[in-house]
């Protein structure tokens, strides 16, 4: 969360395809925008995969092999967990603030709340995936409401959604996200946030490789 510390979530992720639908359930620590640690609670086969991110890198563990893996720059494009969600996106977040320039381009509403439009474009030499994105900024509560995603030749990849608004531990925030991509009809993912706590005290060493295979 923009502004916050430190954080402590857990989420629930439905996967939606034409023909299935699966649920992943996790838990995740953040500490400002560089450091991340997820861990994966359910199902059952998936328990206990865990998730780090440090800057720009990141690290995956998997007790089944009781192997960690630090994934080249090839797989940040691939989908985390089988989700519409890429192992980038975990990342983005630094990225947004730092690797783009922000410019206002104009004032729309989102389910009836006004917002700002906002365009981000790469900075010259920056290690980003999009060409563009837009974001949707809630006027009053600086929410992000919505968020287009294009690629380089300028062609619409995916739209992200925030919505369901509720107070999470004092916090006025989008409790459910919805990830659309452009071409895959009847495809997205769905992630609803089922708690979170900010500013609680988290140490540095918490994020670390060592601590991948110990948490639960």
């Amino acid at each position: 969360m923009r502004g916050e510390k430190s954080s402590y979530s857990e989420m629930t992720m439905k996967i939606v395809r034409p023909t299935w639908e699966r649920s992943v359930s996790f838990k995740s620590w953040g500490k400002g925008t560089e450091l991340s640690l997820v861990y994966i609670t359910a199902p059952a086969r998936d328990k206990g995969q865990s998730f780090l991110k440090i800057k720009r890198e990141m690290w995956s563990w998997n007790p089944q092999i009781n192997r960690t893996v630090k994934l080249p720059a090839s797989m940040l494009s691939q989908g985390w967990m089988g989700s519409d969600f890429t192992n980038d996106d975990l990342l983005n977040q630094r990225s947004v603030v730092v690797d783009y320039t922000h410019r206002i381009v104009g004032e729309e509403k989102v389910d009836d709340v006004a917002c700002h439009k906002i365009e981000l474009l790469p900075k010259p030499e920056a290690p980003v995936v999009w060409g563009k994105m837009i974001l949707w900024i809630s006027k009053e509560h600086d929410l992000i409401l919505k968020t287009e995603y294009y690629d380089e030749e300028a062609y619409l990849v995916k739209t992200e959604l925030g919505h369901t608004l509720k107070t999470m531990d004092g916090r006025l925030m989008p409790t459910v996200y919805e990830l659309i991509p452009a071409d895959e009809k009847g495809n997205k993912t769905v992630v609803t946030m089922d708690k979170i706590q900010f500013n609680i005290p988290i140490e540095d060493k918490f994020f670390s490789i060592q601590n991948m295979t110990r948490i639960r």
